[in-house]
């Protein structure tokens, strides 16, 4: 496995500037989901993702350093995105344009790695497209996207602006998500493991 460890290191990706949007909430229900089945895991959400707008040579900002190892250890990664305006949010593309840093590495991108995709947007039309985006860029990074991603439809609710989400439905989600997560690790981990 990529991480120093023999347990598995899964990093998430997205978010939105606003403090526990609700893609960082979907991201942190499928971090803890993945906690409670023994992985550990790194969240990049908020203003940990407040990078310079990307440009080659950039990635030995501090912060943008951080990001680029942890992408590089985990086993596997998250990615989230808010729907603006039918696409991926301009805060977490530049995030996932930081990673063309790892272009060199001896597993580029995101090379052998599962990545699980989650989407968020006032409408399921966004989400989504949202989603669909988020998977056609992991397949561009040399990722393998989950067969099963999560498109949610957060529209706030009428009288108290507050996003609705179903929580039994997006339980169930993340448990399917966060379990495609750990087999895909487990089982890329086999294959390395018989090409040595």
């Amino acid at each position: 496995m990529a991480g120093s460890s023999t347990v598995p290191l899964v990093v998430a990706i997205g978010g939105s500037l606003r403090p526990n949007s609700a893609t960082e909430q979907v991201l942190r229900s499928v971090l803890d989901e993945l906690e409670r089945l023994g992985a550990r895991t790194r969240l990049y959400s908020g203003q940990s993702l407040r990078l310079h707008p990307y440009a080659p040579g950039a990635g030995s900002q501090p912060n943008a350093a951080d990001l680029l190892q942890s992408v590089r250890d985990a086993d596997a990664l998250v990615l989230g995105s808010p729907g603006y305006h039918g696409g991926i949010s301009g805060l977490v593309k530049n995030a996932l344009d930081y990673l063309e840093e790892l272009r060199d590495d001896p597993a580029p991108y995101l090379d052998g790695k599962p990545v699980g995709c989650v989407a968020t947007a006032d409408g399921w039309q966004a989400a989504v497209s949202v989603l669909s985006s988020l998977r056609q860029v992991v397949h561009a990074l040399r990722g393998w996207p989950t067969p099963y991603g999560i498109a949610l439809n957060v529209r706030p609710h009428a009288m108290t602006a507050v996003p609705v989400m179903p929580e039994p439905d997006v339980t169930h989600q993340v448990t399917i998500l966060a379990g495609q997560i750990l087999q895909f690790v487990a089982a890329f981990g086999e294959v390395r493991a018989q090409a040595r």
